[in-house]
C-alpha cells in the first residue's frame, strides 16, 4: 500500500467529513429515482466516485447535500439515456433460473430494507408518486420529501426557480387527484 500525501491525506479527510454524512439521504433518493435497491446502490456508489473525483471543484462549507443530489440525478439521467438507446436485452439463463424458482415455490421476502421502505410509504402512496411524470416527481420528492428549498432544487437541477414552482404545483396536484379514492378509504373527508 502506497504512503498518501498530506495533501491527498487532507482531500480524504474532508471529503469524509463534508460528504458521507449524506450517504442515508442520497441513497433515500436513488431507490425512490430507480425503486430497485441494487440499482440505487450503484448510483450511489457512481455519485460518490465522482463526487471524489471532482471534489476539488467543491466549495467547503456549502451544501454538500445538495451537491451530491445534483450529482446523483445527473447520473441517474445519463444511465437513463444510455440505456434507452441500448436494445433490450435477456440473459437465457437467468430467466430460466427464474421461471424454475417461481414454479416450485412462492417465497416470502424478508429483506429488511424492503420491509421498512414499505412501511414509509404505503403502497397507494407509492405507486401513485411513482405514476408521476419523472419531472414533476423528482421535484415533489426533492421539496416535500427532502425538504430542499426551491433554490437548491434549480440549481440541483439547473432549471429556473419559476419552472420549480410550476412542476411543484402540477405535481402536487396531480398527486392529490390520485390519491383521492386513497384518501377516502382511510377516512379523510374532502368536503
Amino acid at each position: 500500500m502506497e504512503n498518501l500525501t498530506k495533501e491527498e491525506l487532507k482531500k480524504q479527510l474532508d471529503f469524509q467529513e463534508e460528504m458521507i454524512p449524506h450517504l442515508d439521504a442520497i441513497y433515500n433518493f436513488a431507490l425512490r429515482l430507480t425503486t430497485d435497491p441494487n440499482d440505487a446502490e450503484d448510483l450511489v456508489q457512481d455519485t460518490i466516485v465522482k463526487a471524489f473525483r471532482f471534489f476539488s471543484s467543491y466549495e467547503k462549507g456549502t451544501n454538500a447535500k445538495a451537491w451530491l443530489f445534483r450529482i446523483l440525478k445527473n447520473s441517474y439521467i445519463n444511465n437513463y439515456r444510455k440505456k434507452s438507446k441500448q436494445p433490450h436485452q435477456v440473459d437465457y439463463d437467468e430467466v430460466s433460473q427464474y421461471y424454475e424458482s417461481i414454479r416450485s415455490e412462492q417465497s416470502e421476502t424478508t429483506d429488511l430494507e424492503d420491509l421498512m421502505y414499505r412501511e414509509m410509504l404505503d403502497d397507494d402512496v407509492t405507486r401513485a408518486l411513482t405514476q408521476l411524470p419523472e419531472d414533476f416527481r423528482t421535484v415533489v420528492m426533492l421539496c416535500d420529501m427532502e425538504g430542499f428549498t426551491y433554490e437548491e432544487i434549480a440549481n440541483m437541477l439547473d432549471v429556473p426557480i419559476g419552472t420549480i414552482r410550476s412542476r411543484l404545483h402540477r405535481g402536487r396536484n396531480l398527486l392529490r387527484v390520485q390519491l383521492l379514492e386513497y384518501a377516502e378509504k382511510k377516512g379523510y373527508n374532502h368536503d
